[in-house]
């Protein structure tokens, strides 16, 4: 699978799907992996017998097995006697629906074939993602999903004219096929129906604004090539992929940098590598043992343990160390619950435990260094305050994971969560905001709980079944075992299945408070909460910040206070706004009465004494006094200079100017930037020095 780690022979098998006449011409065997379309591979058996080390060394595993790969659509495209996976019963149904959506054909295009194929095997994947818990997002696994759904759309949009969301709609034909056999996509078809008509709706949003861009930048580049810095910009910006920038740029006979886009890819390549570099070296075993870590966290908060193994790993240019104990109380991040931190102590040493993690079913605790003798005894001890701040927030995600199904109805799912020392993030499955009200009652019945000081009955290694006949919530995404770990509070409140760190009573919790709500996808909430100190300094806070607010208005009646100076602050905004206008107005017909003709047109130049705001307003003023007048106004307004350019729309006609390119050029002897319309712009920079100059250049271009 990479460099290092479980790996061995393999037998593939092939099967050669050509006419007799063929093979007589070449044997089957001769074509096995040269991409011949008819000699395909159907299956793969990997017999995993090494695991490759880092100096390449091969090391016998302890346990082998065969793991196995098949592929089940070629199965299915060589027992129905088809040419392609998608001519099989598998992708069909959905190709065809879409082939009626969009009133095109199937079979008879190259280009609109490909791109039904794709987006029927792109709705596939993203579907199942999403009914597995996984939400498109700008990272990880969720980035995957929102770039293959995005790919699916730009075909769509591209190739069969769908300019509105059309990969929801093909959602229920998908849902008909599999349900059966993945209940799970029938039980959360509606939430990814509407995950991905947001995500649809979203990046055709996107393409708009990418075309509204394009269409920009060959309006600014009359007959130029588009520019390969240009091109990735819409690639990476407007997720434009390169094939339809070059397919809007051949239709204006245009062509694309090609070579200045692959640089600007690689150098994103080599950004992202250099980013995701980690380099892991060899496991030295100290203490060689086949049994797993013993974890004792649940009840024991130190043990005395042995260092079974440890290994050095360079990541981000900084080292770090990972070392696997026989026996451990430190629980390792999973389930949205951080690891725990701590000690390692020996007679001589102790070592800082940093973070720990859970990799290949090893617990790794991370150290920034090694004990100068790995073979001695440790105390291993973690930090107990931090693990129960840690498990207070955990059990109190599982209070209002049953309190927001009682306020909001059984519908609400957990969707993901994160659980550490300072907070703690919940997300679930709501098709609406919260109201206040919805919020406070969550609130007052995870306090209620809180305050009844419901103990923790927890159930270990439980049969999956068993745990669910006593009506345990699984979380839908997770995957457990055949043995399961139930956490209990209140037999008729909160049951869930669980393998995070819990505290023995709700008491413990103190306080629970609701800091915010808002949607980050789709159908798809999220809470950020706080318990027990942070409830208590956060309440201080707002308590001091209400002090202060009633101290700045001098009233104990704060709402009425601020209502006043807000009605009082609209009034005199109108009123300034007011005097802008007369101010901006009276400065206007000065520069009308000291214009002078330049070829037909009245000429303006002059700097003034306002704000950069106010000079679009007075060159709008002067155009209405005289059509023909041309303006070139410049201001300084706190340090930071402004220009703008008023042109009559013949006269940018008559000489072929642009007010938008002449003003950006200039724009740079200020330091700054700027756009509008053909003829009339404003540029705002930070080089004051430059103003004259870049007047001055104005009216040589003028």
């Amino acid at each position: 699978m990479g460099e290092t780690g479980p790996c061995g022979p393999c037998s593939e098998i092939h099967i050669d799907l050509r006419d007799d006449e063929a093979r007589k011409q070449i044997a089957g065997r001769d074509l096995v992996n040269k991409d011949d379309p008819q000699v395909i591979e159907i299956w793969n058996l990997v017999f995993m017998q090494y695991n490759r080390m880092a100096n390449g060394q091969l090391v016998e595993l302890p346990a082998k097995h065969v793991d196995t790969g098949m592929g089940f659509e070629r199965l299915v495209r060589v027992l129905q006697g088809k040419t392609s996976n998608y001519d099989t019963d598998v992708f069909q149904p959905i190709i065809q629906e879409i082939a009626k959506m969009s009133g095109i054909e199937y079979g008879k295009a190259e280009k609109t074939d490909v791109a039904m194929r794709v987006i029927a095997d792109h709705l596939r994947a993203v579907s199942f993602a999403i009914a597995d818990g996984q939400l498109p997002s700008n990272n990880g696994a969720g980035y995957v999903i929102r770039r293959v759904l995005r790919r699916a759309v730009r075909y769509g949009f591209t190739f069969l004219g769908f300019e509105e969301p059309f990969v929801c709609n093909l959602l229920p034909i998908l849902v008909s096929q599999m349900e059966h056999n993945y209940p799970e996509i029938k039980k959360q078809q509606d939430l990814v129906g509407k995950v991905i008509r947001e995500e649809e709706a979203s990046f055709l949003r996107t393409l708009a604004q990418g075309i509204k861009r394009f269409e920009g930048y060959v309006e600014q580049h009359k007959g130029q090539d588009i520019d390969g810095n240009f091109a990735f910009e819409l690639f990476d910006t407007f997720g434009f992929p390169i094939d339809l920038t070059q397919l809007m740029a051949s239709e204006k006979g245009l062509n694309v940098d090609m070579e200045g886009f692959k640089a600007n890819l690689e150098e994103q390549k080599n950004r992202s590598r250099k980013a995701a570099e980690k380099a892991n070296g060899d496991w030295v075993v100290v203490n060689a043992s086949e049994e797993p870590t013993n974890f004792v966290g649940y009840t024991d908060l130190t043990c005395q343990s042995h260092i079974l193994r440890f290994r050095e790993v360079v990541a981000k240019k900084k080292t770090h160390f990972e070392i696997v104990l026989d026996k451990t109380p430190f629980y390792a991040e999973m389930g949205g619950e951080v690891g725990d931190t701590g000690t390692l102590t020996s007679e001589n040493e102790t070592i800082k435990i940093i973070n720990t993690v859970k990799e290949n079913n090893l617990v790794i605790h991370i150290t920034e260094q090694l004990p100068q003798n790995p073979e001695v005894a440790f105390t291993a001890t973690v930090d107990a305050q931090r693990r129960q701040r840690i498990a207070n927030n955990h059990s109190a995600t599982h209070l209002m994971h049953a309190a927001l199904r009682q306020v909001l109805g059984s519908h609400v799912e957990q969707k993901g969560s994160l659980v550490d020392d300072q907070r703690l993030r919940f997300d679930f499955s709501h098709f609406a905001k919260m109201t206040p009200e919805e919020i406070r009652q969550v609130e007052k019945l995870v306090n209620q709980k809180i305050r009844e000081n419901i103990p923790n009955v927890t159930y270990a290694e439980m049969p999956i079944e068993e745990a669910k006949a006593m009506g345990a919530t699984a979380l839908f995404g997770e995957k457990y075992g055949d043995k399961v770990r139930v956490v209990v509070f209140g037999k008729d409140y909160s049951m869930e299945l669980c393998g995070g760190c819990h505290t023995s009573a709700t008491g413990n919790i103190g306080m629970f408070k609701i800091v915010s709500e808002g949607a980050i996808a789709a159908g798809i909430r999220r809470i950020e909460a706080i318990t027990g100190e942070a409830v208590e300094q956060y309440l201080d806070e707002q308590l001091d910040l209400i002090g202060r607010l009633r101290e700045c208005v001098k009233s104990p009646d704060l709402v009425k206070a601020v209502t006043s100076l807000s009605e009082q602050n609209s009034a005199l905004k109108k009123e300034v706004e007011h005097l802008m206008q007369e101010k901006a107005q009276g400065m206007a017909e000065r520069l009308h009465e000291k214009a002078v003709d330049h070829e037909g047109y009245k000429l303006i130049v002059d700097t003034l004494p306002c704000g950069g705001d106010q000079l679009r307003n007075i060159a709008l003023m002067l155009k209405q006094m005289n059509e023909s007048t041309i303006a070139i106004l410049g201001s300084v307004a706190e340090g930071k200079p402004s220009l703008c350019l008023l042109l009559p729309e013949l006269f940018a006609d008559q000489k072929g100017l642009d007010a938008t390119k002449l003003i950006r050029e200039v724009a740079k002897e200020i330091q700054g930037g700027g756009g509008g319309q053909k003829t009339l712009c404003v540029a705002g920079g930070r080089n004051a020095d430059g103003l004259p100059k870049a007047i001055q250049m104005l009216r040589e271009r003028i």
